[in-house]
């Protein structure tokens, strides 16, 4: 049967279908953007592997600057400030941040909504970093193969995982530096301590073990030290029988978990982000 609207007084029924169109138009505006987004990213890292250690060092350390009690801090986009970049904490990370900047310009040269903010910016950078990680994991399984690697990594991958960190898009960046003090030296730090940072934003020994390859440039040598507490050691050798497997999908499921949640800490997310008015037709200038 075919529905009929009528006018009400307010016009709130027709009113109704205009903003569900809409809501429409703008979903798809973003999930193309989005796309595009992880396109870029994934190339840029492509040709430069060896910052993906630190690329998801970046991410962590933008994000774990949140604090509870003034809901302040979180992934903001602050640690591109150059008083934050050159914290002790953050050594060696500028050129993460450098590549995931020059990635941005060209991101914003094809964005109809506005510049990229480097709140999401450095978040999207860290997975498509974990992507990658996957993604190369699979190939080697697969004695080098890049092709059957890929196929491996479609079937039995966890990409499905990624729908509610996708819908965390449309942070804003903080104009000020987070306040110092909030982030250990993850290279000089005791287990206890990483232990107490995390637990400081809702994490345990599990999230911890999980985002192993977030916390230096050698994730076997964390492993091997976070191993050293009973806590945290057995879910190291959780997720170190997990990678051996083919399809990896303990890790890989809790690493994307922890990481969605990690990404949006104290976060209010603009869901109309990056969307633009439809280009209007004017309908004098149409041949009928």
């Amino acid at each position: 049967m075919r529905r009929r609207f009528c006018w009400s007084g307010n016009g709130g029924e027709l009113r109704t279908v205009h903003q569900r169109a809409a809501d429409l138009i703008q979903r798809r505006q973003r999930s193309e953007f989005l796309s595009n987004i992880k396109d870029t990213l994934a190339t840029a890292l492509k040709g430069n592997p060896e910052l993906v250690p630190s690329i998801l060092t970046l991410a962590l350390n933008d994000a774990v600057t949140y604090d509870k009690a003034t809901k302040s801090g979180g992934p903001n986009g602050s640690i591109r400030l150059s008083s934050e970049m050159s914290r002790p904490e953050n050594s060696g990370l500028s050129a993460a941040m450098n590549l995931l900047t020059e990635a941005k310009k060209e991101i914003d040269s094809y964005s109809k909504g506005g510049p990229l903010a480097f709140a999401d910016l450095i978040q999207y950078g860290a997975q498509a970093a974990v992507k990658k990680t996957f993604l190369d994991s699979a190939i080697r399984k697969c004695g080098g193969n890049e092709e059957k690697g890929r196929l491996l990594y479609t079937a039995y991958g966890s990409t499905g995982q990624w729908g509610l960190f996708d819908r965390q898009f449309g942070r804003s960046d903080a104009q000020e530096p987070d306040p110092e003090g909030r982030i250990p030296q993850w290279d000089k730090a005791s287990v206890q301590e990483m232990k107490d940072k995390f637990s400081s934003i809702g994490f345990g020994p599990r999230q911890l073990a999980v985002m192993s390859a977030f916390l230096g440039p050698d994730q076997l040598a964390t492993e091997s030290l976070l191993a050293s507490d009973p806590e945290v050691r057995p879910w190291v050798e959780k997720y170190q029988r997990s990678r051996e497997t083919v399809s990896q999908t303990d890790y890989e499921v809790d690493l994307i978990t922890t990481l969605t949640k990690l990404s949006s800490l104290g976060q209010q997310i603009n869901y109309e982000a990056y969307t633009y008015p439809p280009k209007k037709i004017e309908l004098s200038k149409l041949k009928l």
